[in-house]
């Protein structure tokens, strides 16, 4: 009697559902590993823009040398009081210009005294804070002290 080789049809279905078990495993890694480079990106690109706003802060007075602060605008702003409540829907470059590939990001700056910092008085130290955030689920948060020094 000679025997016969090859494979039942149980077994071809079993070896089916197991690579298809298999592949789906692997799929749903790479799409979960897409998504979250996207993230990445923009949590990144959101921490550049928040860095950006705050060294452009950071630059101002904290009481205005001649005591007149310029109000045509944020390319002539100089203390860092008049930041406060700034909120741009898209990033914005430091004359206040739109920069169009970040329109997606929103910007707002809280600026509040800060007094307690080695002994400086609250009138001569703030606290800046810039949040950026970008839909769905990306929010930055940076905080800088500036002093009258």
């Amino acid at each position: 009697m000679q025997r016969q080789r090859g494979v039942t049809l149980i077994e071809l279905v079993v070896a089916i559902t197991v690579v298809a078990i298999a592949v789906g495993g692997v799929l749903g890694a790479l799409s979960a590993i897409g998504s979250r480079s996207a993230d990445a990106m923009l949590q990144q690109q959101a921490i550049s823009i928040a860095q950006a706003y705050l060294d452009e802060i950071l630059q101002r007075w904290v009481v205005d040398p001649n005591g007149t602060p310029a109000n045509t605008g944020r390319g002539s702003w100089d203390t860092v009081d008049q930041y406060n409540g700034l909120a741009d829907v898209g990033a914005h470059d430091q004359y206040g210009n739109a920069i169009a590939a970040l329109a997606g990001y929103n910007v707002n700056v809280a600026v509040t005294a800060s007094g307690g910092l080695g002994g400086i008085a609250s009138s001569a130290a703030r606290r800046i804070d810039v949040t950026v955030t970008h839909a769905p689920n990306v929010t930055v948060v940076l905080t800088g002290y500036r002093a009258s020094y």
